[in-house]
C-alpha cells in the first residue's frame, strides 16, 4: 500500500528491488483499462515518493521501472514489449532521469526468452513451464504440504483483511446514518463497538466530502 498523503494512495501488485538498487513495479493487468499510461506515470511518481526519507538529496533516487504485464496489446502496435523513457525533444536524446516504464503483451508467447516466459505465466500446471525457476516454486507452491500450507495460511488472511474491510464499511454506513439523525459521537461509537476518533474522522470526512 502506497500512501500519498495529499491525494491518492495505491496498492501496488508487486515491488521489487534489484541487486544494484534498481526498484521495479510488476503489475499484472487483465483489461487495458487498468494499463493506462497516466496509471503508470502516477505508480512511477508514488514509488519515488515513498523512496525518499526527509531531506534526503534527490539524486539518491534509485532507478525505477514500472513494468505492466498485459493480457492484451495494451498500446495497440502489435509488439511483444515497449520501453518508454522521457526524451528531450530538441536534441533527440534520453533526458536520463532513470525513470522507465515498460509495457509486456502477454498474449505474445513467440519462441524468445521473453515469449517463454509470457508463456509460463498463463500455465497452471508446473510440468508446463519453461523456467525451472518458476516450475518449481509453482510445484513447491501447489503439490507439497509445505507450500500449500503456506497458500492456506495467506488466503486465509487476505479473507480476514477482506471480512475485516467490509465490517468497516457497513459500521461507517450506519455510523454516518446515526450522525445524521443527531446521535452524539460517543453513543454511537458505544453501540458500533468502535472508538469515538474514529466516528468523529468518518463524520469529519463525510463533511469534507460534501463541501
Amino acid at each position: 500500500d502506497y500512501k500519498n498523503l495529499q491525494g491518492r494512495s495505491a496498492i501496488l501488485d508487486c515491488v521489487a528491488r534489484d541487486s544494484e538498487g534498481k526498484q521495479m513495479d510488476v503489475e499484472i493487468q487483465q483489461d487495458n483499462e487498468g494499463a493506462s499510461p497516466k496509471r503508470a506515470r502516477y505508480h512511477s511518481g508514488l514509488m519515488d515518493m515513498n523512496t525518499l526519507n526527509p531531506g534526503q538529496d534527490f539524486d539518491d533516487l534509485p532507478e525505477s521501472y514500472v513494468i505492466f504485464i498485459t493480457r492484451d496489446d495494451a498500446l495497440g502496435y502489435g509488439l511483444p514489449i515497449y520501453h518508454i523513457d522521457r526524451k528531450i525533444e530538441e536534441v533527440s536524446e534520453n533526458f536520463k532521469d532513470e525513470a522507465h516504464i515498460i509495457y509486456v503483451n502477454s498474449k505474445k508467447q513467440e519462441d524468445t526468452e521473453l515469449g517463454r516466459l509470457m508463456h509460463d505465466l498463463h500455465c497452471k500446471n508446473a510440468e508446463d513451464m519453461h523456467s525451472k525457476i518458476l516450475a518449481d516454486r509453482v510445484y513447491e507452491l501447489k503439490e507439497t504440504q509445505k507450500g500449500v500450507e503456506f497458500m492456506c495460511r495467506e488466503m486465509e488472511q487476505i479473507y480476514s483483511e477482506g471480512i475485516e474491510s467490509g465490517e468497516l464499511k457497513k459500521a461507517k454506513a450506519s455510523a454516518l446514518s446515526m450522525a445524521a439523525d443527531g446521535m452524539k459521537v460517543d453513543k454511537i461509537a458505544h453501540y458500533l463497538n468502535v472508538s469515538a476518533q474514529m466516528v468523529q474522522k468518518w463524520i469529519d470526512e463525510s463533511m469534507s466530502v460534501a463541501h
